[in-house]
């Protein structure tokens, strides 16, 4: 497959995942600020989801102060801000339009119907009672796609392309929610174990889908710090989990190997990850920093994205 052909495939999916990223942490924002004490300076939900989304330099670049509805704007609609729903939806069916002999009809039509509803929109109507029915509009949307991507693709190289943009995106995601979590949220340390703690733990599990799940798999109503980012860091069977999304992008890269007969050490580096994350206790990583595994692994992750960018020759 042509480098160019492969690179589509995976920025198509990774945008698509993006989008919904987007969607999910401006939803856990938006909660968070209907909260009691939300206001005070040093919970600014907004700073915590613009970080989480890497868009809080550019974003003050633009707006400077911080403003409830500049940020929504600002991760929704600006054309300006390259990881907006709007930027994400657009690269992805123009990724997809250019790749479209390799998709099939139900992959395409997802996105070209997505983009052509988003259109529709005018950003304007999205006010605060709203957002949330918009918000969850895009996840649908999101798990649409990857809905007739799973169900309608052949399991050949356009597949494994994009399952690799997905699942490496949605590692990068988890990681910098947890991470923004625990330094911008909550920096005070007379708040952990707070109801105040208790319901923003709550709320970022509610942002990956994860709160029932949560409670059905640990049997247990109370929501503590070590078992929350054991659930998305560790626990295989949670979807959003950097193990489960690890262990996707390795399976990806050995559909790969199979398929052209070689392995590259982009291969090599993935299947670390995986070992590693495997090997892992919370114990562990709380006592050596969660911010600090947190980095290590975001940082592991930027690496290995710019591998199989060299490594399929992407453009």
């Amino acid at each position: 497959m042509l480098g160019r052909t492969a690179a589509s495939l995976y920025w198509m999916s990774r945008y698509v995942e993006r989008a919904e990223n987007m969607a999910r942490l401006l939803e856990v924002g938006y909660r968070i600020s209907l909260m009691p004490g939300a206001v005070e300076g040093h919970r600014d939900e907004w700073q915590s989801t613009l970080a989480s989304s890497a868009c809080l330099q550019s974003y003050q670049a633009k707006y400077g102060e911080l403003d409830g509805p500049n940020v929504v704007h600002f991760l929704l609609f600006d054309d300006d801000n390259p990881s907006s729903v709007t930027s994400c939806l657009r690269a992805a069916r123009n990724n997809g339009r250019a790749v479209r002999t390799a998709l099939t009809r139900d992959v395409w039509e997802s996105l070209n119907s997505t983009w052509n509803e988003l259109a529709q929109v005018d950003p304007a109507s999205i006010t605060a009672d709203r957002l949330p029915s918009f918000l969850e509009w895009i996840k649908q949307k999101s798990m649409a796609f990857r809905g007739a991507l799973l169900g309608t693709m052949l399991r050949n190289d356009p597949y494994y392309f994009s399952q690799l943009g997905n699942f490496i995106e949605r590692a990068d995601n988890t990681a910098r929610i947890l991470d923004v979590k625990y330094f911008i949220l909550l920096p005070r340390p007379t708040d952990v174990g707070s109801d105040l703690d208790a319901q923003q733990w709550s709320q970022i599990l509610r942002s990956v889908s994860a709160h029932r799940a949560y409670r059905w798999f640990y049997k247990d109503s109370h929501y503590k710090p070590w078992l929350v980012s054991e659930f998305l860091i560790l626990k295989e069977e949670m979807p959003r989990s950097l193990l489960f999304a690890s262990h996707w992008v390795n399976l990806a890269l050995h559909g790969l190997e199979e398929l052209y007969g070689r392995r590259y050490a982009c291969h090599d580096q993935a299947e670390t990850i995986l070992t590693q994350l495997r090997s892992s206790k919370m114990e562990d990583i709380f006592q050596s920093g969660l911010h600090e595994f947190l980095g290590k692994f975001m940082a592991d992750n930027f690496v290995l994205s710019q591998s199989i960018a060299e490594t399929y020759h992407f453009p």
